[in-house]
Order: C-alpha cells, then structure tokens, then sequence
C-alpha cells in the first residue's frame, strides 16, 4: 500500500514541477531566459535548444541577450525566433541577439491571468485524477481481502491529504504568478 502511496505522490509532484515550469515560461513583462525553453533551433539538421548553442543572459530589466558560441548559427537563432510564438522580433547586430521585453498592457496582464488560472485548474484536476486512481487501487485492495476496511478508509483519507496539500501548492503558485503578472 505504501507503493501506491509513493507513486501518487510523485506523480502529484511532477504535476506542480510541470506546471512551475509553465509560469516560468510566461513572459510577463521583465526579461527571463526561460521564454527560450521551448524554442528549438535547426542545427545542422538537429532541433537544438538555444541554450545549448549560445549563452542567454539578461542584459537589463528587459533585455535578453544571446550570444551563439558559433556565430555562423546567429541567423537560424533569430529566423527560431521570429517563428516561435514569444511575440518578440529579434534585433541582430552580426554578434548578438538581442530581445527587447515589451510593457505589457493592462488587457494583456488581465489576458495572462485567465492563462494562468486555466492552468492552474489543469493541474488541479490532473492532482484529483491521480487521487480517484491511488483510491481505486486501495479500493481493490481491500475487495481482494489485501487490507481491512479500516486500512481502506485510513489510506483514503491520506491520499485526501496528500491531495489538499499538492492543491494548496497549486493555488500558491497561482497567486504568485498572478501578482506577479500584474504588479509589473
């Protein structure tokens, strides 16, 4: 039983790390390299991301600046770029790549918040999927005469825990992400 336990809580954490992962990707106004996440570049007939090409810093509040080790690939970096779907155009200067962080209006803010609460709910049900799944494992259990009806209703309401806990995380990270959005 505690297997079953384990499980759902690692698949519960993965579910919140894939959803940070997410928020950081979000672009909300200040200059994160991690906009560049999910931005593959054809390298010699291989997608390569551009952190494995060149170094990504932030130059200012909002400026990015990537600067490829082999310079020959700047032009496959910006054309990345302008094909992706950051909303940034790309200012190439023959060495550097730079990318300017526009304000964010007040439409776009309240836009990204929408974004960020149907991820979060996304999350949320993804959480209570794996708890209907670790029950009904127990569940099955306990009718297989493996534990006793009191074990069933101890595991259920600890699976209920682990429940709240991973949602109250979701529901943090939410909020963090929604002030964050809206403060700049």
């Amino acid at each position: 039983m505690e297997k079953v336990f384990a499980a759902a809580e690692e698949k519960m954490g993965k579910t919140v790390s894939v959803l940070s992962a997410e928020y950081a990707a979000i672009r909300a106004g200040r200059a994160n390299a991690s906009v560049l996440d999910k931005i593959k570049v054809d390298y010699y007939g291989t997608p390569t991301p551009i952190n494995q090409m060149a170094a990504v810093s932030v130059a200012e509040a909002r400026i990015l600046t990537i600067q490829p080790w082999d310079t020959s690939t700047l032009h496959a970096i910006e054309k990345a770029i302008q094909t992706s779907d950051i909303g940034i155009n790309p200012q190439n200067d023959g060495r550097i790549i730079r990318l300017v962080f526009p304000q964010l209006t007040e439409e776009r803010r309240k836009e990204l918040c929408k974004d960020v609460k149907n991820m979060a709910e996304d999350a949320r049900i993804a959480v209570r999927s794996i708890r209907r799944d670790c029950i009904d494992k127990v569940k099955k259990m306990e009718k297989a005469s493996e534990i006793t009806e009191d074990d069933l209703k101890v595991a259920e309401k600890k699976i209920q825990d682990k429940t709240d806990k991973f949602i109250k995380d979701i529901d943090k990270l939410s909020a963090e992400k929604e002030k964050d959005i809206m403060e700049i």
